[in-house]
């Protein structure tokens, strides 16, 4: 009897161990894939910290995600915050006597440009937690809300086109590099250490899990659920915003249609990272594997030279694929 009790311990820690660490293994099997079939092209180094660099962004955008989907929501307007948040900053950053100059006579140091987009990211993030905690709107239809309000306020900011001619400080967080590391890469580690810390390690972080879990019990145990929505939102509303600010300097302009289908990358990569819809499951690191796995993908059938129409076609299947294995595991 005891080793019957035995064999089963084991096998349950066997099947939380592959349930926790299947996502790595899934990443390096399809790394190895793609370098056979490119023939070691994709192995190159300089093609995999490009990957990298490249899913920086959408893995910023993925942590904000995550931890709205840990809560049992959904922040759609991630995309239409980078956007705004990146003409806003772009805006401030300007070079002095750049022809599209929108405020010829101010040029506030770029620290000044950055926050003020962190800022504006973190206001329209705190504009759906408000809406979702104080008028119960479900966040499915708050975050589309705003994913319309959004954009259209950076084509109206920005009169539909691109603010160019950036300070060389500002273009250094999309284009530059630490000790042979690109910037975005180094900020990409720093906010999923912070966002793991933060998750794992506070009380808000628990919150967070406590009302994925079942926010009616939370409520009940004295947990402010209003005020850790809101904070929820606003969290993910400022890494949109960071990742609108690393993609302007990256391409040396802040343009209203940057991130446009960025949301969708961003859940998917959550939902592949193993982030449960059902609520109170879900981990950063998880959310950057499936964030790689996304750019490993695009990268690959690039140098595959795969129609990105047929990309498109891939995405769908491995999202469906992946809400289904996360709803055969729920039940």
């Amino acid at each position: 009897m005891a080793t019957l009790t035995g064999r089963t311990v084991n096998r349950e820690r066997l099947g939380d161990y592959v349930r926790k660490y299947a996502i790595i293994g899934i990443l390096i099997a399809m790394v190895a894939l793609l370098a056979i079939l490119t023939g070691g092209t994709f192995l190159q180094a300089q093609n995999l910290i490009n990957v990298v660099r490249q899913v920086s962004v959408i893995a910023i955008l993925a942590i904000g995600v995550t931890v709205a989907i840990i809560s049992t929501g959904i922040d759609l307007s991630v995309g239409s915050v980078l956007a705004l948040s990146a003409v806003v900053s772009a805006s401030l950053a300007q070079q002095p006597g750049a022809t599209n100059e929108m405020y010829p006579n101010f040029h506030p140091p770029v620290i000044v440009a950055i926050l003020a987009g962190l800022g504006v990211g973190a206001l329209a993030g705190f504009v759906n937690g408000f809406l979702i905690a104080r008028f119960r709107i479900a966040p499915f239809i708050a975050t589309l809300g705003m994913f319309t309000a959004a954009r259209g306020l950076a084509l109206i900011y920005s009169n539909g086109r691109p603010i160019s001619k950036l300070e060389d400080g500002y273009n250094f967080l999309g284009q530059g590099v630490i000790l042979g590391v690109p910037v975005p890469i180094i900020l990409l580690l720093v906010v999923a250490v912070g966002a793991h810390l933060m998750l794992n390690n506070t009380r808000f972080g628990r919150h967070v899990y406590a009302i994925g879990g079942n926010e009616q019990a939370a409520r009940v145990s004295g947990i402010n659920i209003s005020r850790t929505k809101i904070g929820i939102y606003a969290f993910s509303g400022t890494l949109a915003a960071l990742g609108g600010i690393i993609l302007a300097g990256r391409i040396g302009s802040g343009n209203p249609q940057l991130g446009t289908g960025s949301e969708l990358d961003a859940i998917t990569a959550a939902v592949i990272g193993g982030t449960s819809f059902s609520g109170g499951i879900g981990t950063v690191w998880g959310s950057i594997v499936g964030a790689l796995i996304i750019g490993s993908l695009n990268t690959g059938l690039d140098l595959l030279n795969v129609s990105p129409f047929a990309q498109q076609v891939v995405k769908g299947v491995i999202i469906v694929i992946a809400i289904i294995i996360d709803e055969r595991k729920n039940r």
